[in-house]
């Protein structure tokens, strides 16, 4: 999808971040302190991302997972921007940039996915 196409079906914020590879605010998105059971997709191409089942509060003020839910789905690449050296991930099915991730976190992986809530979005578990 071209850049103009994506400025019609997202939100600003979404593009910003998704798009032009932005930051939200830390403690401000929607999915910070999001509870509920599910899986978390891509807010541009709708795959399968995160699920609830890897999430944690790694007090960083995104939501944060320990793995994704397959390593397939996520793209990385060196950022070197902002004076440091980061590992970039992204949505490999269409580009989206959705956040970092670290090697700071919990078992099993010891991994932290840093997410902009901006880039997902939720889809509920079905009860069964």
């Amino acid at each position: 999808m071209e850049n103009q196409n994506w400025k019609e079906v997202l939100t600003p914020l979404q593009y910003q971040v998704t798009r032009e590879k932005g930051t939200e605010r830390p403690f401000t998105g929607e999915y910070y302190a999001h509870k509920e059971k599910g899986t978390y997709l891509c807010v541009c191409c709708g795959e399968a991302l995160f699920s609830s089942d890897s999430k944690y509060d790694s007090g960083s003020g995104w939501p944060s997972y320990y793995e994704p839910v397959r390593k397939e789905v996520i793209a990385t690449e060196t950022d070197k921007t902002h004076g440091m050296v980061r590992t970039e991930i992204m949505c490999q099915n269409c580009g989206a940039h959705l956040g970092h991730v670290f090697p700071d976190g919990p078992k099993p992986t010891g991994l932290r996915y840093c997410v902009n809530s901006a880039s997902l979005k939720f889809q509920k578990k079905e009860t069964e």
